[in-house]
C-alpha cells in the first residue's frame, strides 16, 4: 500500500486465486460500465471543437489518413482496433516491423509530436469506451505482438487481461510511458496493485492524477 504496486517476483500463486480484490463483483463491473458510458458520451461532446481541429491540422501538416488504428488485446484476451489520430509518418512501421515509441523518434510528425505532448492523440479512444472495448481507467492495452513476447519473460503479464484496458491507469500516472521489457515489468506491478484494489474512489484519484500530468506535458513520447 505504501509504494502503489505488487512485486511480481514476491507474487504467492494463492494471493491470485484466493483473493477477493482479483475477483471483481458484477455491481462492480456494472458501476464501472455506467461511469464509462456517462464519461465517454460527456467527453467526446465537450471535445468536438478539439476533435475536428485536430483532424483538420493533422491533414494539413502530412499525407495519411487522419486517425490511426491498430489492433490491440483487450479483456479475456479478446482483440479489437484501438482508435487514435495519426501521430506518425504513414505506415511508420514498414521497414522496421512492430517497435515501441522512442524518444527523438523520427517517424512523429510535427502536429504529431504536439498533440502527443498534450495527450490529444487519445482521444479518439472515447469511442472503444463507447463500445465496450475498454474502460477509462485500467492497464494500458498492448499489442499481440508484445503481448506474446512478455508473457514468456514476465510471470502473471496475463492478469492483466482479466479487466478492461484503460486509456489511463495506474501505472501510467504512476511510473509514466515504458519502452523496456524492464518498464512493463515495473508497470505491471502497478497494474496488479490497482487490479486488485480497483474502486471508483481509485479510479477518480487516477483521473486527477491524469489532468495534473497531461497539464504539465509530463512522461509522452
Amino acid at each position: 500500500m505504501l509504494t502503489g504496486k505488487l512485486i511480481v517476483e514476491q507474487i504467492n500463486p494463492a494471493w491470485l486465486i484466493f483473493s477477493e480484490g482479483f475477483h471483481k463483483s458484477r455491481i462492480r463491473r456494472f458501476l464501472k460500465r455506467t461511469t464509462d458510458l456517462l464519461l465517454s458520451i460527456t467527453l467526446l461532446i465537450l471535445l468536438l471543437p478539439v476533435i475536428i481541429i485536430t483532424a483538420v491540422i493533422i491533414k494539413i501538416d502530412s499525407t495519411g489518413p487522419v486517425f490511426f488504428s491498430q489492433e490491440r488485446v483487450g479483456e479475456n484476451r479478446k482483440t479489437y482496433m484501438v482508435y487514435k489520430f495519426r501521430s506518425m509518418i504513414a505506415e511508420a512501421e514498414k521497414h522496421s516491423g512492430p517497435v515501441w515509441a522512442q524518444d527523438g523518434d523520427d517517424r512523429i510528425t510535427r502536429v504529431g509530436s504536439f498533440i502527443r505532448k498534450w495527450r490529444i492523440d487519445e482521444i479518439p479512444q472515447l469511442i472503444n469506451v463507447l463500445k465496450g472495448d475498454m474502460s477509462f481507467v485500467g492497464p494500458r492495452p498492448e499489442r499481440e505482438f508484445f503481448v506474446k513476447e512478455l508473457e514468456d519473460i514476465i510471470p502473471y503479464y496475463g492478469e492483466r487481461f482479466t479487466v478492461k484496458p484503460g486509456i489511463t491507469g495506474w501505472a501510467q500516472v504512476s511510473y509514466g510511458y515504458g519502452a523496456s521489457v524492464e518498464d512493463a515489468i515495473q508497470k505491471l506491478n502497478y497494474d496488479l496493485f490497482y487490479i486488485k484494489n480497483m474502486s471508483t474512489f481509485m479510479d477518480l484519484m487516477i483521473v486527477l492524477r491524469t489532468i495534473k500530468i497531461v497539464l504539465f506535458s509530463k512522461g509522452a513520447r
